[in-house]
Order: structure tokens, then sequence, then C-alpha cells
């Protein structure tokens, strides 16, 4: 049987990003109607050509809920002093109503500095230590929550309830694995975090119920690392030659486990509806709820 995009065991973003788009396009024409275009502003300090494309494709969809995104390239050579002085205008634009820094920054500049010169109201990615350390203290509703560890929880429940449910989180990187931690926690899941430097991580990973994975190293989870009844979100995007691919080997345990997001296909479209998402919700934050 094919398994690309058609499987019955498939967790698919697009239905969940579907619904997440009708009601931002909704809610972009309010604030249109008041005269208040919806504005983002995506700054990419790199030379990486994939990260032009996608946020140019990110643009296009953006123009169709009534979103007004603006495309700041950098480039590889700019300093971390431009960078940080470039945002912190960003910050203080009240015609700029979200901001969004594209990771990976060039090797030279220094990604928690830069973020801290974005205004937490503004912080669509949901990255900022103040928007953190809501999330920690179980007040996400005064946060704006990271999009793709929300794809991630969102994906998750479709199939299961976490709550009470033993879940494990492969991966501890910034983005994504150490947001999922206090977000599993806040639906009374009980947690385990596994890392490079975990012992056993085969044998850890199938007592849980629930596996959520975001290392960043193609097909590192496979068969020997699940069991039957799982339900397993794959946050990992790597290209290799036959294209992108998960963190999980999808296609060797598609027969073992019971659920699982598809790479590319699940977290992805989700997250990049969310994104848009938490540009409304930031623009609610910085009017008082004027737009409603």
């Amino acid at each position: 049987m094919g398994t690309k995009n058609s499987h019955p065991k498939f967790l698919k973003g697009k239905p969940l990003a579907d619904e997440i788009k009708a009601s931002v396009s909704l809610a972009a024409s309010k604030w249109n109607s008041r005269g208040i275009q919806p504005r983002m502003a995506v700054v990419a300090a790199t030379d990486d050509p994939a990260v032009e494309q996608y946020q140019r494709a990110k643009r296009k969809n953006a123009e169709k809920l009534g979103i007004d995104m603006r495309l700041i390239s950098l480039g590889v050579e700019c300093t971390q002093d431009e960078l940080e002085n470039r945002l912190e205008e960003l910050s203080n634009d009240k015609e700029v109503n979200g901001i969004l820094l594209s990771l990976p920054l060039a090797p030279h500049l220094h990604t928690e500095s830069a973020l801290a010169r974005i205004s937490a109201q503004k912080d669509v990615d949901g990255l900022t230590v103040t928007n953190l350390g809501l999330m920690l203290a179980g007040r996400e509703d005064d946060a704006i929550v990271a999009a793709t560890p929300k794809a991630c929880v969102m994906l998750a429940e479709s199939a299961v309830s976490l709550r009470g449910k033993r879940v494990v989180v492969v991966g501890r990187g910034r983005t994504v694995g150490k947001v999922l931690i206090p977000l599993l926690i806040n639906r009374d899941a009980t947690v385990t975090v596994c890392h490079s430097r975990t012992e056993h991580l085969a044998d850890t990973v199938k007592e849980h119920d629930v596996v959520f994975v975001a290392v960043g190293k193609a097909r590192l989870i496979g068969t020997e690392h699940l069991r039957a009844g799982q339900v397993v979100i794959d946050a990992g995007i790597n290209v290799v030659e036959e294209g992108v691919i998960g963190d999980v080997d999808t296609h060797a345990v598609l027969d073992t486990v019971s659920k699982i997001t598809p790479v590319p296909g699940g977290v992805g479209p989700l997250t990049s509806s969310l994104v848009f998402q938490n540009l409304i919700r930031a623009m609610e934050f910085q009017w008082d709820g004027a737009g409603e």
C-alpha cells in the first residue's frame, strides 16, 4: 500500500489548518473593516535559499487571509547590532503587529540576544522568554504559544486525550522540545524527556503512550523504539536525497503504531496556520480586544 499522504493511520495537519485559516480570515476581515490591516514582519539573516522560498510561500498564504506580510532579508553578513536594532525598530513600529525571526540565523549571530529585542506582544512565534515563562507558569491564556509545539499538541489531542497519559519528548531544542514540556504538563500528562545523553533510548520510548520527536535527525526513531498502540508526533524536518522526511522512519513503523503524523503534511501545515492565528492574538493583546 502506498503511504504518501493517504494512509488511515496518518494524522494530517491540513484539516485542522483549514479550520484555523477560516477563523483567521474572518478575524482579519473584521480588523480590515476597521481600517486596521493585520501586518507581520518576517526577518531573516541567512543565505539559505530554502528560507526565502518558504517565506515567499507563507506570504502568498497571508495575502489570501487578508494579512500583509513584510519579508525583511538582512543577509548573511548582517551584524548582531544590525539585527537587534532592526528587531527593536519593528517592536516599536505601531503599524507592525507581529514579528517572526526566521531560524536558524547565520552561525555568527546569537539567537537569544536577538529574540530579547522582540516585544512579547508581537512575538508570533512564541519564543521570547516572557511567553515561555507564561507557558511554564501555566498561564497559556496570557501568552502567545509557540506554533510548532502547539501544532504537535493539537495533533496528538486529535487522536487521544493527553490527561494522565505517559508521554515522551525526544529532543530538548529551544524551539520545540523545551516548549512542548510545559504545554504537556499543563494538560496533565506525565512527561519524560529524552535527549542526546539519554541511555537506553529505545527502551525508554517504548514505555510511553504518546511519542513526540523533534531532534532534526532523519529516521532517528525506528521499529526498535516503538510498540503497538502508540501515537507518534514527528516534528522533524530533514532534507535528504529522496526529499523531505521526518525524525521517524515512518514507512518502517507504520504497521506498528496506532497513529503518526506524516512528513511532510503533518505538523508543518498546522504550524503555518497557527502563526497567523498568533498574529490575530497579538493584535488582540495590543489593541485590548478592540477588533472583536
